[in-house]
């Protein structure tokens, strides 16, 4: 299974809250996030790892990577319009097959990272679409609300909230099927994941859900704040054992 890391985006909240590194290079738990990110997704097994970054914060990003002696990470520079150009962009240059994909501001604790990973490959062995990372923990400004069925398999996916709460967390598992939709529906005038993951819903897609305790998204300084506070507080936990 392939790696694709989606940090194609401004990061515009993060600035206009006083950040000064774009999200790519944000610091969490003493590492850049993409360092973080990139390094989990190879001790998980990826096969490869690709990030879709930003074209103007591209070179930071290399130096970055290459200080922490990433040269296996393949960084490919874009200057897309929006989440779905940046997720077909990378499928593009990935070879056929499998594709297990995050957004750049997304931090999960190893343990589910481990957990997120087997259930997508597992989820896709056994014949899903799309397997979506989601949580009830809910701390994102625009959260994309999941309703599943009893099978834990989604029946629908949007603005709406749902109840028990549950919200993508920005982690995907893509089949084959998944990738040639996803071209098609930004050749059909989509140009967000969150509607293409509306779509492919709608029209009968077999999308399964594994679920977290908690993610969070980096958007705003309060979230490297308060993700800081959790790691640091898990930490402390691991030490009492």
């Amino acid at each position: 299974m392939q790696a694709l890391i989606l940090a194609g985006g401004e990061g515009a909240r993060l600035a206009a809250d006083g950040v000064a590194e774009p999200k790519p290079l944000a610091e969490v738990a003493g590492q850049p996030q993409i360092v973080r990110l990139a390094t989990t997704l190879r001790r998980l097994g990826s096969a490869s790892v690709t990030a879709m970054v930003r074209a103007r914060f591209a070179e930071p990003v290399r130096q970055s990577a290459a200080r922490a002696g990433l040269d296996w990470l393949r960084l490919l520079p874009c200057q897309t319009p929006s989440s779905l150009h940046t997720l077909c962009a990378g499928f593009s240059v990935l070879p056929p097959g499998p594709v297990f994909c995050t957004m750049v501001d997304t931090v999960m604790r190893p343990v589910d990272w481990d957990r997120v990973w087997a259930a997508t490959r597992a989820g896709l062995d056994q014949g899903a679409a799309l397997v979506l990372a989601v949580t009830g923990h809910v701390d994102d400004d625009t959260p994309l609300w999941v309703q599943r069925d009893p099978a834990g398999y989604a029946v629908a996916i949007g603005a709406e909230p749902v109840s028990p709460a549950c919200v993508s967390g920005g982690v995907y598992g893509f089949s084959d099927a998944a990738r040639h939709w996803a071209a098609e529906a930004l050749a059909g005038g989509l140009n967000r994941m969150r509607a293409f993951l509306g779509r492919a819903v709608d029209q009968g897609a077999r999308i399964a859900t594994v679920e977290v305790s908690r993610i969070v998204d980096l958007d705003r300084a309060r979230d490297l704040d308060a993700v800081r506070r959790w790691l640091d507080s898990l930490e402390a936990e691991r030490s009492l054992l």
